[in-house]
């Protein structure tokens, strides 16, 4: 990680570093779709671009998250900077676990789950070592619960079914 990296890691549990990166989110959004997913979290942290279905507007909503990698899939947290109220993504895939990641200009189907127990234990120390400032965030919350989602690439499996020709 670069020295500017880790500094924007110790920063991350400053409340101003919080209230700026709210409004950094938009401009965040905006790289990663002009770059296709190659530039997200600003370039300084592992992020990707989840895309969820609006669980009122039913149109797509993307969003930068921080992420580590879990096997095949990803492990992100639903923070919203230690605000007292769920970020709108969260909710969305709470209504519906389908959504897609853009990573290094590709789209990849994922299925949300939302990690508990000892799953949600061993992903959210993955977590915390790629953005130690989440432990900042949980205290900020007030008791909110922080969610942790694992995403699970989808394949595709239409192409293998049997059709019934032979």
């Amino acid at each position: 990680m670069s020295a500017f990296g880790s500094l924007v890691r110790r920063l991350g549990h400053q409340r101003w570093f919080a209230a700026t990166g709210r409004f950094l989110v938009p401009v965040d959004r905006l790289v990663g779709r002009l770059t296709r997913g190659r530039v997200v979290g600003l370039g300084l942290v592992p992020s990707l671009i989840i895309t969820t279905t609006g669980r009122k507007s039913g149109q797509p909503r993307s969003n930068p998250l921080v992420c580590v990698r879990d096997g095949d899939g990803f492990a992100v947290v639903g923070s919203n900077w230690g605000q007292r109220h769920q970020p709108a993504w969260v909710l969305n895939l709470m209504a519906d676990p389908a959504a897609t990641v853009t990573l290094k200009g590709r789209d990849i189907p994922v299925r949300a789950h939302l990690a508990t127990g000892a799953e949600r234990d061993r992903l959210w120390q993955l977590l915390i070592t790629r953005w130690p400032a989440y432990q900042t965030y949980v205290e900020r919350a007030d008791g909110r619960q922080i969610r942790v989602f694992r995403l699970a690439p989808v394949t595709d499996t239409s192409s293998t079914e049997d059709d019934g020709r032979r």
